[in-house]
This record gives C-alpha cells, structure tokens and sequence, in this order.
C-alpha cells in the first residue's frame, strides 16, 4: 500500500509541504498555525515530522536549508521544510488514511508528542534541579569543614579589608 516502489519519483514538486510552523500551538493563524491549537504541538521541527511521516509509511524527504515565509525567527531550531507524497503518478492515493495534507498534518502533531526525544527532555529536567541542591549542601559542608581548620590551627587570615583575623 505505501509508496515505496517509487522512492523519489521525477515529479517531487507535486509533493505537498509541511513546515514546523503549521503545527506549532505558540503561532496564531496569521503567524502560519494550520490546524486547530487544542491538537497543535509545541514547537516541533522538521526531523521530527519526517520521522513521524517516514514511521507510517509515506514517502518523504527533508528540505534543511527551507524556510517558512513568515517565520521570523532565523535561527537553526524553526528551519526545515518536510515534503510528502500524498499521490502516485496515476493519481491514486499512497495511503488511504492520508486524502489531504491537512490529514498528515493532524497525525504528525498527534504522535509527535509521542516520540522517544520529547518524552526523555522532560525528565531529564528534574535530575538537574537535585543535583543543583546537592552542589549546595556540598558547598555549605565545606565552608565549614574549613571555618573548623582555621580555629584549630590558630592561622591568622587577611580579610578584604587588609584586616589580620587571627583564627
């Protein structure tokens, strides 16, 4: 049933386009959201829509250096443009569950949040937060460690000031 037979037939400029900017929830409808906000992703990029696409069978490619006209923002992250097959040469369908891009659209943004890579970003945050604490208390057992050494040793200490404390 997929296109697979035909990897890159000589009409890829009857490919439709997808870019990031079609599903992302942060952009309103005259920013280039094309699908409903309450099934809109947040901030997906062009690999992730390829991966998506490529998992259910459907004939695409990756355009890295593409831009959406109305994307602003120039930098690497927002860049990328997926281009799918949607129809053979002889104009039937290559995936009956996908008529029209705005089907491709509505999956993709259903099972990018989905993927490997997003769900593991979410729970590497909270590792980072108990180490922050754990740097903290290693921190404040020093200082004390060596407030300890200066008493006992009896060493004098110049404060900021040129001051000579004697410990």
């Amino acid at each position: 049933m997929a296109c697979t037979a035909v990897r890159f037939p000589a009409k890829q400029d009857r490919f439709i386009c997808i870019y990031p900017a079609y599903l992302n929830n942060k952009k309103t409808i005259a920013e280039g959201r094309r699908i409903p906000i309450s099934k809109a992703v947040e901030n997906p990029t062009a690999t992730e829509i390829q991966d998506v696409c490529s998992e259910v069978g459907l004939n695409v490619f990756l355009e890295k250096n593409k831009m959406y006209s109305r994307e602003w923002n120039r930098d690497v992250h927002y860049r990328g443009r997926v281009r799918v097959q949607l129809k053979q040469e002889d104009g039937s369908l290559c995936l009956v569950q996908f008529p029209s891009c705005k089907s491709v659209m509505l999956y993709a943004a259903e099972i990018i949040p989905k993927l490997k890579r997003r769900t593991q970003k979410t729970g590497g945050g909270d590792q980072s937060l108990q180490q922050g604490e754990g740097s903290k208390k290693r921190e404040r057992k020093e200082k004390e460690v060596t407030s300890y050494q200066h008493q006992v040793c009896g060493t004098t200490v110049r404060d900021m000031n040129g001051v000579s404390n004697l410990y």
